[in-house]
């Protein structure tokens, strides 16, 4: 029997004589480390080996939910307008915050609170924004000038901007990481796809996270589209792409981690697909009862993500019962003031609408300005 060298050559001598042979084979990762119960199920990452390194990691989820609870109240009662809860997608929202450096470059879609709060932007700007104040966008940290992009709710928009970004990175030869966050539906969007292709040429340092919530509002995954995964789209671009179960926080650091070291260090792209679930309604508009079931929502909930983090805690001994207590009590005060800060901020004057249109308004716009901004200080008389 002949010997061969690589499985290349094996592969090649197979082949030998046939019409068609294959030139390519490709394969899609999946990275797990703690089933619905925070049990490990494969050998954690150095950096889980001390469980309480993922305390803070776990506040800020949280936190999180606190907040989509509170807005949603507020929502509710006519305090702030539509809101999209992130209810279930916590550990991708938090992992992708943790992993970023200080000076990466965010452009996320409406649903990362979490990543945002992460980021140390204030509750009380993220529910100025939801209350149709865009001086709730305008967050810089302090003393710092600002680095991440506001939000975007137009459908995967923020790709191509996020390769702008990263090309703006690569030519200034800074070791930054611009990190496109959008959903399942973002990906069956043109600009995702011209985003993809322009990273894979370039060899940008991006990083593209898919949040596989399920749903993009009515449409369900399977119907959006026909391929095995959504992280193989990278494929076609030249990118790698992989998965991670988006409800595990230690699989989702650990992944994004590694995607986004490679990028620093000029090793190109990347693309995660993170397996998560939508637990709430699309937006505060919307009714999911229409077009889901109730068994297949209450399925979903043994997978919630803030439970597995803290069910590994506390039996890794990092956490306790008093401390969650004590969490919880903290958390609510901090959210009361955020609240409080909200509700007090004086409504922006009307005529600041121009103020977000142009860098500088046009002639033409100029007297519908000033005619806004005499109407307002006559009522204020």
């Amino acid at each position: 029997m002949p010997k061969f060298t690589d499985i290349a050559s094996a592969r090649r001598a197979a082949e030998h004589g046939k019409a068609s042979r294959s030139v390519a084979r490709f394969e899609v990762r999946f990275t797990r480390y703690l089933d619905q119960d925070g049990q490990p199920v494969a050998e954690l990452p150095a950096f889980a080996h001390d469980a309480a390194r993922l305390v803070p990691m776990y506040r800020h989820m949280v936190l999180t939910r606190m907040f989509d609870e509170r807005a949603v109240a507020l929502q509710r009662t006519g305090q702030l307008g539509t809101y999209p809860s992130s209810l279930g997608q916590e550990a991708t929202a938090v992992g992708i915050g943790e992993t970023m450096a200080r000076d990466d470059v965010l452009l996320c879609s409406y649903r990362e609170t979490g990543t945002m709060l992460v980021r140390g932007v204030r509750m009380s700007d993220i529910l100025l924004y939801w209350g149709g104040d865009e001086r709730g966008m305008a967050y810089a940290h302090p003393g710092e000038p600002r680095q991440d992009f506001p939000i975007f709710v137009p459908i995967a928009s923020q790709a191509p901007q996020a390769v702008g970004v990263a090309y703006a990175l690569k030519l200034r030869r800074e070791p930054r990481v611009a990190v496109c966050v959008l959903g399942d539906g973002g990906s069956s969007k043109g600009d995702f796809y011209e985003a993809l292709n322009a990273a894979g040429v370039w060899q940008l340092p991006v990083v593209f996270v898919i949040v596989n919530n399920g749903w993009a509002i009515s449409v369900p995954r399977e119907t959006q589209s026909h391929a095995q995964t959504l992280a193989q789209k990278a494929i076609a671009a030249g990118i790698d792409g992989e998965q991670v179960d988006g409800n595990d926080l230690i699989a989702v650091y650990d992944v994004l981690e590694r995607a986004l070291g490679k990028a620093r260090r000029g090793g190109g792209p990347h693309v995660v697909e993170a397996l998560t679930y939508r637990m709430h309604d699309h937006t505060t508009a919307d009714d999911s009862r229409r077009y889901r079931s109730v068994e297949e929502l209450e399925s979903q909930r043994a997978l919630d993500p803030v439970e597995r983090v803290r069910k590994h805690l506390v039996r890794a001994g990092a956490w306790t019962e008093p401390d969650e207590q004590r969490l919880e009590a903290d958390l609510s005060a901090q959210l009361e003031q955020a609240v409080k800060e909200y509700l007090g901020t004086d409504a922006p004057a009307p005529e600041s609408m121009f103020d977000h249109l142009f860098a500088q308004l046009p002639s033409a716009l100029e007297p519908q300005r000033d005619e806004l901004a005499a109407e307002g200080d006559a009522c204020k008389k």
